[in-house]
């Protein structure tokens, strides 16, 4: 064997070795596990509601245990994953369906999270509460590689998902919305605007990595874009990335 031909051998197998298709489940499987996942019901809104609970008291007692718990039972992420099935698909009805399912489970969580630290009698801000009010370009890079992982596991053929949990703890989607609500109760808009802007990140970034995963796996479309759309919604995509990255990258730099 030649030089060219050993070089194209360890091609073959490298491309075998990190192959999305070589285990991923079927399409019309991706699409149900990730559309029922994004489902809203009432008993989705009840386990969210006490998942922020817990997360709330758990950042409240400064209990990184208890924040671990909340962020494993939370149903948050399911919507994301749904949102980027639709949007990679042109699904749009899809599309806005879940993203208005979303935008109620981030009110309810931010309205319940509220509710408790108004009640709450500790009222200065702890260890961990303060954790979630300087993100950085660290979290993106969490973020985008949690979710990452997390739809590879949602797109494999093995139901058996361990990956789902980890990415649960890893991208914390619960404390940063737990902290937007002590924000609300006690006055502290500072710590809002870090809140937010922490949550916006891990929710943008595994979008996009959903959104990158998807495409590669071909996912069908429902209705195919001209060569203009594309061009329109890559750069969207490009251009609200670079927006949402760069203070997190500033902060990076002030912390050097």
């Amino acid at each position: 064997m030649n030089l060219k031909e050993e070089n194209e051998s360890i091609k073959d197998h490298l491309r075998k070795a990190f192959s999305l298709k070589e285990d991923s489940a079927s399409h019309e499987e991706i699409r149900s596990r990730l559309l029922d996942g994004g489902i809203i019901t009432g008993t989705n809104l009840c386990v969210l509601v006490c998942a922020m609970i817990i997360a709330s008291v758990g950042l409240n007692m400064s209990s990184t245990a208890v924040i671990i718990g909340a962020m494993l039972i939370s149903p948050i992420m399911g919507s994301i994953l749904a949102s980027a099935y639709g949007s990679v698909s042109n699904d749009y009805p899809v599309l806005r369906n879940h993203l208005s399912g979303f935008g109620m489970q981030i009110a309810i969580s931010v309205a319940a999270a509220t509710i408790y630290f108004f009640l709450s009698p500790v009222k200065e801000p702890t260890v961990e509460l303060l954790a979630r009010t300087s993100p950085s370009f660290y979290d993106v890079l969490i973020a985008f590689f949690g979710g990452l992982a997390g739809i590879i596991g949602q797109t494999r053929i093995d139901k058996t998902n361990t990956v789902i949990p980890g990415v649960a703890i890893a991208t914390a989607l619960m404390p940063p919305l737990c902290t937007c609500g002590y924000s609300i109760a006690n006055g502290r808009w500072d710590m809002l605007l870090g809140a937010g802007y922490l949550f916006l990140i891990n929710a943008y970034f595994i979008f996009l990595a959903a959104c990158i995963i998807l495409s590669l796996l071909k996912i069908p479309k429902m209705k195919e874009l001209t060569e203009k759309e594309w061009r329109r919604r890559r750069f969207r995509m490009v251009r609200n990335t670079i927006l949402i990255a760069i203070p997190s990258i500033i902060a990076v730099y002030y912390m050097l």
